[in-house]
């Protein structure tokens, strides 16, 4: 009797999604994510052409750009802009040179080699804006045991974050620390999957090991440090948190980048079409870097295909 009511009950219907709906119900997601990045985005440029701050609600209107000419005649913006691009090849060119003598290190794969390798990811697992207040304590002019150290080396009156003669070097060091090891393990990766025989007919001929690095590995590394430089580029010059953590822009302006100045134009000055322009304009400086790099390493692609 069981047996046949078993048999009788219908069978639970199955969600399908026909096969020309599919495409559609998967895209869904990236649809998502593209409108919520793009409705900030239409709401950042079209508060940046207007008159907009928030202690003069009355006084709102369209200016239809007068936010960015009232840059091109302001001391404060061109500061913001040089310590900006400082900062971010600053950063990119001592994280590359690091990042790639510690990959080409560990390039030979040991046990220790990879246990060194995940240790050396230790700083990139704590978050910048920790990174930044545990480095501020630590170069304290007072107890900071690295103030300390330098002491001991004959730099006396050492002020780090709070001269600014050395406040860009302080929060640069804290991001080298932070970020080093980004590079250095995408780098890596691209050193293990280099194919090998042309190392092994480099050392049948003699070629010295220099110049192996120089025509041989450099130029096959090259697309992955431009993807690496990239990502740690366009991450730079929109630094926030470290800068912030540290000193706050300052001493003065000697650390005011774009998004420290947005950030204060909008909570301290409420002057949201400034922040917003100012967000618009570093948004147009990454998209022309972006593209630069996308098209040197298209351009690398093309170039390996057409020698393969």
């Amino acid at each position: 009797m069981k047996a046949r009511m078993t048999a009788t009950l219908p069978k639970p219907r199955r969600f399908s999604v026909s096969r020309r709906a599919l495409p559609y119900v998967l895209s869904l997601p990236a649809l998502l994510v593209c409108i919520g990045i793009l409705v900030p985005f239409v709401t950042a440029a079209y508060y940046s052409l207007q008159r907009f701050r928030m202690s003069q609600p009355w006084n709102r209107g369209m200016n239809w750009g007068e936010n960015y000419l009232n840059f091109m005649s302001d001391p404060d913006f061109w500061q913001t802009l040089k310590v900006s691009l400082s900062y971010a090849f600053l950063t990119v060119g001592i994280e590359l040179l690091l990042g790639l003598g510690i990959a080409l290190l560990l390039q030979k794969r040991t046990r220790l080699n990879n246990f060194i390798s995940v240790m050396l990811l230790m700083p990139l697992m704590c978050a910048p804006a920790l990174a930044a207040l545990m480095w501020k304590l630590m170069t304290n002019p007072n107890f900071g045991i690295l103030s300390y150290l330098v002491e001991s080396i004959g730099f006396t009156d050492f002020r780090w974050g709070s001269s600014p003669s050395t406040a860009l070097f302080t929060v640069v060091l804290v991001d080298v620390w932070v970020y080093t090891p980004f590079i250095m393990i995408l780098l890596l990766a691209g050193l293990r999957s280099l194919p090998t025989q042309p190392f092994e007919a480099a050392d049948l001929d003699g070629v010295p090991r220099l110049q192996q690095f120089w025509r041989i590995t450099l130029p096959m590394l090259t697309p992955y440090i431009l993807t690496a430089s990239l990502f740690r580029l366009l991450d730079s010059i929109q630094q926030f948190d470290i800068i912030y953590a540290m000193t706050q822009g300052g001493p003065g302006d000697t650390l005011m980048v774009f998004q420290v100045e947005a950030y204060l134009n909008f909570f301290q000055s409420t002057n949201v079409g400034r922040s917003a322009a100012l967000m618009m304009i570093l948004w147009a400086i990454t998209f022309f870097l972006s593209n630069i790099f996308i098209k040197n390493w298209l351009r690398l692609r093309e170039r390996a295909r057409g020698e393969a």
